[in-house]
């Protein structure tokens, strides 16, 4: 086979082209405030210590959200526009809760003009790669990958011949490589195409990749293996969520008493509603919520549905918001719960569900959390078909576990509290 054409050089720039957009950027956030801001100067002697803190806040708050959304990038439904506003408002109230603490000089005109730069900035730069760089793929249409071109993110192209023509500027092929379909031709073509350089992926691969879902039911025994989460991970993960807790106290328990008394106010009833749910390694604990329903829909266990007339008025805003889910705090402390891990399951749901989900079990190889991937990613779950897909999400970060996803799905809930995305 000749090449015709170099595959894959369309985005062989995008890494460089990133780097330089990034310094650029910095340099416009950083120094365009300076120039039109009164009492700002661009010679640095004239600094002062309010302007050094000032310009790190901003400084620092771009270079770690560019790093955010490098590493994030090759995450599932981190290619939005907007992807970088929850990572910008995460790291700029870190850092100015930061300076507060440690009592600095600030300019609040600069901190703030140069949030809004950053944001346009970001905003402008995902539009610029998303418009020019969209992925494009190549796929064989055999075995499980005979509908890859379904899957939504990237272009697709099909092949129906091993012809290097047919390749176009692709910037990988997709495949079932494990499907007796695949003749000698298409494996001698496939195997062509990586010492050329280009990317052979196999379907499921992709399938996780786009999606952010591990498929249950195609699981084999040796995928396993790759279910099994770090436990000096896990222990790091409990002090370190613990710590965050207690340091974030000042803020939540205020609102956690002001909830409380319209809970109080609204009907008169029990504040919390505290029931057992199944845990780490299938151990059931007494889970903590701010009770949202009316007391007479505390006991019919069934799930929520939209518009449900069960939930009372606070309830519907506080569900909105997460706030009834702070209680939980306590559950993390115990050590009971993660801030981010798969939903803590009723037990009779939990009990259906191993019968009706192969491997479902294997959930409770990570303690449950207040947040996870499938909350964030698909929200809550209105029947059979809708809780194979938040299992499946749930399989992707056991699979997946690390403090980066975590640190994800923490921005993400973010953009869920101020959305109301899958809140019921």
């Amino acid at each position: 086979m000749r090449r015709s054409r170099t595959l894959g050089a369309r985005r062989s720039n995008v890494p460089l082209l990133g780097w330089i957009a990034a310094c650029c950027g910095l340099a416009v956030v950083a120094v365009l405030p300076m120039a039109v801001l009164p009492g700002w100067s661009l010679w640095p002697a004239q600094f002062t210590l309010i302007h050094w803190t000032s310009c790190a806040v901003v400084a620092l708050s771009f270079v770690l959200v560019a790093v955010g959304l490098r590493v994030f990038g090759g995450f599932p439904g981190e290619r939005s526009v907007l992807a970088a506003i929850p990572l910008l408002l995460g790291w700029y109230g870190a850092l100015v809760v930061l300076v507060l603490v440690l009592r600095l000089p600030y300019s609040i005109a600069y901190i703030a003009t140069g949030f809004t730069l950053s944001i346009a900035w970001f905003v402008a730069w995902s539009m610029y790669v998303q418009n020019v760089y969209k992925l494009k793929f190549a796929f064989v249409p055999l075995g499980r990958a005979v509908q890859a071109d379904q899957l939504q993110g990237v272009d697709w192209v099909r092949l129906d011949v091993p012809a290097p023509e047919g390749v176009g500027a692709a910037d990988g092929i997709v495949a079932d490589l494990h499907s007796p379909e695949l003749s000698d031709q298409w494996q001698a073509f496939l195997a062509w195409c990586s010492l050329q350089h280009l990317p052979v992926y196999n379907i499921r691969q992709v399938e996780e990749s786009l999606t952010g879902r591990v498929k249950i039911r195609h699981m084999y025994e040796n995928d396993l293996g790759s279910l099994l989460p770090s436990h000096i991970y896990m222990a790091v993960k409990y002090v370190f969520e613990s710590l965050l807790i207690i340091v974030s106290l000042p803020l939540t328990l205020p609102l956690m008493l002001l909830t409380a008394l319209l809970i109080k106010l609204d009907d008169g009833g029990k504040v919390f509603f505290n029931q057992e749910r199944v845990g780490y390694r299938g151990e059931p604990f007494l889970m903590y919520k701010f009770r949202s329903m009316t007391e007479s829909g505390l006991n019919q266990q069934q799930t929520t549905a939209h518009g449900d007339t069960r939930v009372t008025r606070v309830g519907r805003t506080i569900r909105k918001l997460r706030i009834d889910e702070l209680p939980q705090f306590l559950n993390v402390i115990k050590g009971e719960m993660s801030l981010i891990g798969p939903r803590a399951e009723y037990k009779k749901f939990a009990d259906e569900l191993e019968q009706q989900v192969p491997f479902y079990q294997y959930r409770h190889i990570v303690k449950p959390g207040i947040s996870g991937w499938a909350q964030v990613m698909h929200g809550y779950a209105t029947g059979a078909e809708e809780t194979q897909v938040k299992i499946e999400h749930d399989f992707y970060y056991i699979k997946h576990f690390s403090f980066w996803l975590d640190l994800l799905i923490i921005f993400k809930t973010i953009r869920t509290m101020l959305t109301g995305f899958g809140a019921r």
